[in-house]
């Protein structure tokens, strides 16, 4: 029978962990530290938000162990967890065999000089929806953008918005981002399913971008483009992953092909050996450390509070707020942002939301597939513009402080839109459209 138990002091950890959390980047803030949010890691704040849990939680310690082991131990977070590690094979195997550097040359190739901003947008995006990564994309592009802001007359402010954009698009669709894995198994949908829903959302959003960018992102003068060496077999492991995903294979087998063919490209010119390979393959496993660890602990501490009534609590109170399928969308949405404007990890929201989130749409017969995309694109509009993300604080790191996070935030276009045709897609019901109902 499902537990109805109901009581805010269930609670208590899950807050526990976002105010340590939220409250050292706000100190370290203050203290003028680099990436204030970023220097506690969340492993550590989940675990203090535990020891809470078994500190005031009623029961035996047996009992909390076992609800604790048994959230752990959960089928999609086991799922979750070794979906990370071979993501991150995958990601480090390519960009060391040189996928990444390869992918920037061809789409700097091809970009016409006319057409720079809407250019780099597209770039940013299918660097980021190949890679998984915002992060990767924006550290990748920056440099170059600022280059060719600097030749031809764009505005700086606006060309470094065009990456952050581009860069959330992909970080948002990608079947391979930790945000795309941590939305579709709390919710237990399947990847090509949500990257549907989203693709239908994000679409209509990025091609608006891109006509705003050729008419307003047009240079003052014509900047030489250096044509790059690129090899398009070093390209082509991001592209069968992509489609193997999209047609929906299991992804454990399209993640590990996408290891195995990078492998093969890597040895075929000289970029690997096996001792080299498995080395990277494990560095992949290891980058995943923290976000998998993450996982598995607020698992154990998700089941925690639900037995002892928290997530009961939250929804009781959410519920007032809710009439229907399309009040309760936009209440998982904005959970998922309030929380990610908190935390500034997309992750992180995306993860402690997850469960609740379920709960909701299985109450108000709203599709999971559907919870699974607004999770993921309300997180990632929220990252997108808050300025101490890490993909804002990295993106304007690359400037030496000539330009400021109140500089760009006007200019980011894709993420106003994205809002506005996620609300869109949430009033008019166009999800009906997408699956035949």
């Amino acid at each position: 029978m499902e537990n109805k138990k109901s009581s805010f002091l269930g609670l208590i950890p899950l807050l526990i962990f976002v105010i340590i959390y939220l409250g050292t980047g706000i100190f370290l803030h203050f203290q003028k530290i680099e990436m204030a949010f970023y220097q506690l890691p969340s492993p550590i704040a989940i675990f203090i938000g535990l020891i809470s849990a078994f500190t005031i939680f009623k029961g035996t310690i047996n009992e909390k162990f076992s609800n604790f082991l048994q959230g752990c131990g959960h089928q999609d977070i086991i799922t979750m967890c070794i979906i990370y590690l071979l993501a991150g094979a995958f990601a480090t195997v390519t960009k060391t065999m040189g996928g990444v550097d390869a992918t920037v040359h061809f789409g700097l190739t091809h970009v016409s000089s006319h057409y720079i901003a809407a250019g780099l947008f597209i770039i940013s995006a299918f660097i980021s929806t190949a890679t998984g990564t915002s992060v990767g994309s924006i550290v990748a592009i920056t440099p170059i953008a600022i280059g060719l802001s600097e030749k031809s007359g764009v505005s700086m402010p606006l060309i470094l918005a065009t990456v952050l954009g581009g860069s959330m698009f992909g970080d948002n669709l990608s079947i391979i981002s930790d945000t795309t894995i941590a939305a579709t198994k709390t919710q237990g949908v399947e990847m090509k399913d949500k990257f549907r829903v989203n693709l239908y959302i994000a679409a209509p959003s990025a091609i608006i971008t891109i006509i705003l960018l050729l008419i307003f992102g047009r240079p003052e003068s014509i900047p030489n483009i250096e044509i790059l060496p690129y090899n398009f077999l070093k390209i082509l492991p991001y592209v069968i992953v992509l489609l193997l995903a999209i047609i929906g294979i299991n992804v454990f087998i399209v993640l590990t092909s996408g290891i195995i063919l990078s492998g093969i490209i890597g040895f075929v010119y000289g970029d690997f050996s096996f001792l080299t390979f498995s080395k990277e393959i494990y560095n992949g496993f290891t980058s995943m450390n923290e976000i998998f660890l993450l996982s598995l602990l607020t698992g154990g501490l998700a089941t925690m509070t639900t037995k002892a009534g928290g997530i009961q609590w939250l929804i009781d109170q959410i519920q007032k707020f809710i009439v229907g399928p399309k009040s309760a969308k936009i209440g998982i949405g904005t959970l998922v942002a309030l929380t990610d404007i908190a935390v500034a990890n997309n992750t992180v929201a995306i993860i402690i939301n997850g469960p609740i989130a379920k709960k909701i749409s299985e109450k108000y017969n709203v599709d999971l597939r559907e919870s699974a995309a607004i999770l993921d694109i309300f997180s990632c509009i929220f990252q997108g513009f808050i300025p101490y993300g890490a993909q804002m604080l990295i993106l304007l790191g690359f400037t030496a402080g000539k330009v400021s996070p109140l500089d760009i935030i006007p200019l980011l276009w894709y993420q106003g839109l994205l809002f506005i045709c996620t609300i869109l897609f949430i009033i008019f019901s166009f999800n009906n459209r997408i699956f035949n109902k």
